[in-house]
Parts: structure tokens; C-alpha cells; sequence
């Protein structure tokens, strides 16, 4: 596969954000190796600290850090930036608004045979619903450098989840982003994927199989869960109404929930959400793992030309 893990241009990113600005910190909590920042440690040890394996304690060093006027990164697993942090990150770093990043990897089916203890599929929609936070998943290696960057500049609370594994290159070192602002990955006229991570390659995938079906998809890039390109869904609920959402998370309360909502609220559209299933992962291969949710090119595929011919 050509491609590389998105924790991969969170290591590479952070180390540049920490050379050009030394407010920059890593609040490190002791899976700096996974995490890929090791190297940030070595060359920048006096803007890098690691709290051990203690993620509250984690969260109110970096409250802390941001009082002081510095741009603190919580590092650690998605499961335990999201869930074992909640209370402090909602009490110490929502609540006042603190300017502080929480960057996970190992977010989704990702850690695949690690099995259901170390796949976080309920962190972005528990973040979301946090007053101040905001929450992004990158859909490959050179979106989350520009990501991480836009994050960076982003004033208060902001989540970062990256994958475990490669996915493969879905833009190239050109492609511009806004946190907030779907990318438009695709035109079509028939029926809206809205996707977002290691999904959106899959989506692609599923594109192409409908397009040989004569079903024109288009494909949103919607890599900001929290706050939610509105006009873009909109739009979709303009163009044809027809609405497919993929995530590599829980379908309740995440990016199909989100959209779902907006949806409801225009009070026209059809929705129909693929993802985790409302279950624990377990251990298995990562494609296996993708097959039990239904979270396959063809079944993607289906999905969307089922609700394109008027199934409901």
C-alpha cells in the first residue's frame, strides 16, 4: 500500500511545531514510542514532559501549561485521551477554555488484534459533546501534517485522533485544509458519502464501484466531527437528500449522529450510518474487523445505490 499512519505525521509535525516555537509542549504519558515522540523528547527535552502512565495528571499539567501562555499536546492512546481523561479535560481544560491540544493515536479498529481494550470507537462522540471541545480525524499522512498545523493555530480546546496503522495517501503536499470545512473529495450528483479518517479511502473505493453502476456519488471529506461543516451538509440535503454516513467509530453519537441531526433539524433527507455497529471491537485483523461492521467498499457500495433507488 502506498501510504503511511497519520501518527506518523503527528511525530514528524510536533517536532517542527516545537523547533519554531519553543511555547510548544509535549506532555507525554510514557508511549512516546507509539506515539512517535520520541524524537521530540531528544532534541527538545526542555519543552517535553512525560507524567507517566497518568493521563489525568497529564491533563492538568497541560491546564496548567496553558495558563502559563504556553500550546501544550497531551499525547497518549485514543482510549485514554478520550475516556480516562474525560473528567479533566471536561472540569480543567473545557470549562475554562484553556488553549490546550489532546492528541491521540490508535484511534478506531486500528489497533485491530490488540482487540476491544485498545480500539477507541466512542471518543469523538463523547468529546463532542463536551461545551468548548472541538474534534478532528485526518483521512491520511499529508491531511494531518496541515491538520496538526491548523490545530496548532486553533484557539481553545481541540482533539486530535490519528490511526495505528498506514492508509493510504489520499491527497497530496498541495492540498490546503480548514478546521471546520469539509473537503469536497469528490463530485456527484446521486447520493453524498460523508466520511472522514481511514474510512475516506474506503469510501473512495466504494465510489468508484458505484460510478460502474451508474450512480454518481459524491464524496465529502468531512475530517472536522466538532464544529461540523453545516453548509456542506446542506448542500447534500439540497443536491439529492440521499445521505450514506462511514465511520471507523460507533454509529451513535459520532459523525453519522452529527450529520443526522442536521438533517433533522432541515427537516428533509434520508440518512443512513455505517460504522461500528454499537459493539465492542474484538481481536482480529483490521479488514475482518472492517467486514463484521459492514464497513466494506461493497457494502458501502450497496448502501448507497439501495437508497439512490428508493429502498428505506
Amino acid at each position: 500500500m502506498n501510504g503511511k499512519a497519520t501518527r506518523d505525521a503527528y511525530g514528524e509535525t510536533i517536532l517542527e511545531l516545537g523547533r519554531e516555537n519553543p511555547d510548544v509542549f509535549v506532555v507525554d504519558c510514557d508511549i512516546g514510542k507509539s506515539c512517535k515522540t520520541v524524537e521530540f523528547a531528544k532534541e527538545l527535552p526542555n519543552q517535553h514532559v512525560n507524567v507517566g502512565i497518568a493521563e489525568q495528571n497529564a491533563a492538568g499539567v497541560a491546564a496548567g501549561l496553558a495558563t502559563c501562555g504556553k500550546l501544550p499536546f497531551v499525547t497518549t492512546y485514543a482510549v485514554f485521551g478520550s475516556m480516562r481523561m474525560v473528567e479533566q479535560i471536561r472540569q480543567e481544560i473545557c470549562y475554562p477554555k484553556l488553549n490546550v491540544k489532546i492528541a491521540c493515536s490508535h484511534g478506531g479498529l486500528t489497533p485491530a488484534n490488540d482487540g476491544a481494550s485498545h480500539q477507541s470507537i466512542e471518543d469523538m462522540g463523547i468529546l463532542r459533546t463536551i461545551p468548548n471541545m472541538s474534534v478532528v480525524m485526518p483521512a491520511d499522512y499529508h491531511s494531518a501534517k496541515k491538520l496538526i498545523r491548523k490545530a496548532a493555530e486553533w484557539q481553545g480546546p481541540l482533539y486530535l485522533r490519528f490511526t495505528r496503522d498506514p492508509i493510504p495517501f489520499m491527497y497530496d503536499e498541495s492540498a490546503e485544509f480548514e478546521i471546520g470545512k469539509a473537503v469536497e473529495y469528490r463530485k456527484g450528483t446521486d447520493v453524498t458519502i460523508i466520511s472522514n479518517g481511514d474510512m475516506l479511502s474506503v469510501c473512495a473505493k466504494a465510489c468508484e464501484e458505484l460510478e460502474r453502476a451508474g450512480v454518481s456519488a459524491c464524496l465529502l471529506d468531512m475530517h472536522t466531527v466538532k464544529p461540523i461543516d453545516r453548509d456542506a451538509v446542506l448542500a447534500a440535503i439540497e443536491r439529492n437528500g440521499r445521505i450514506v454516513t462511514v465511520e471507523d467509530h460507533n454509529i451513535l453519537n459520532g459523525l453519522g449522529s452529527a450529520v443526522s441531526e442536521i438533517v433533522a433539524e432541515r427537516g428533509k433527507g434520508i440518512v443512513r450510518r455505517i460504522g461500528v455497529q454499537d459493539r465492542f471491537g474484538e481481536s482480529a485483523p483490521y479488514e475482518t474487523l472492517l467486514e463484521m461492521n459492514g464497513m466494506t467498499a461493497e457494502n458501502i457500495a450497496k448502501t448507497a445505490a439501495e437508497l439512490f433507488n428508493g429502498a428505506v
